[in-house]
């Protein structure tokens, strides 16, 4: 399979949004305290009822709508293609003020966004987008690359883990209570 990556202008975010990010949870990290978070957590993988997690369900959440309410001028749009067919892609984020832990942070980007189509997973595109990130974001001098993610999303997880990320944070209480879900924050020092 050959792949082409190829970097396009923020007003191509529609096209890239066409993706499915959807992904079925069949699992997730019970995050366990021990003795009260002294002792460290425990990551206890436990099945659920499955059902289908779709991050663009919420418009103002889209692609499309990002440049609504962020500063995208600096935002890195990656596309994989196979043929003329879009397979994925990635986003990086980066000098946007408007995200907390970027503030006077030009040596930070995020990995914003990953998804790859559903006829096309499990067959290394995402290891391609995230390789290609970390090449974009050094290109800029970054020297951290930060990645988000819950603990709904074990294959992610896993993902972030097997390409050398670092879980660095975990934030309990970052969403509201009735979504039942976990912040995971990930590092990949670039230096």
């Amino acid at each position: 399979m050959t792949v082409e990556v190829i970097e396009e202008p923020v007003s191509a975010l529609a096209e890239y949004e066409r993706v499915a990010i959807a992904f079925r949870v069949e699992a997730h990290f019970e995050i366990v305290p021990i003795d009260r978070g002294l002792g460290g957590l425990g990551f206890i993988e436990t099945a659920v009822v499955p059902y289908v997690k779709d991050y663009d369900t919420n418009e103002s959440d889209r692609p499309s709508e990002w440049a609504k309410r962020f500063d995208v001028s600096h935002w890195g749009i990656l596309s994989a293609f196979q043929g003329r067919q879009r397979a994925g892609g990635c986003v990086i984020a980066w000098k946007t003020p408007e995200l907390s832990s970027a503030k006077r942070r030009d040596d930070l980007a995020w990995l914003w966004d990953l998804r790859v189509h559903p006829d096309f997973r499990r067959q290394g595109i995402g290891e391609i987008l995230f390789k290609r990130a970390v090449e974009w974001a050094r290109e800029r001098r970054c020297r951290r690359l930060m990645v988000e993610t819950q603990d709904i999303n074990v294959p992610a997880c896993r993902f972030y883990a097997r390409q050398g990320c670092e879980l660095s944070g975990i934030n309990r209480f970052a969403y509201q209570k009735e979504l039942n879900e976990i912040q995971l924050l990930w590092h990949l020092d670039l230096e």
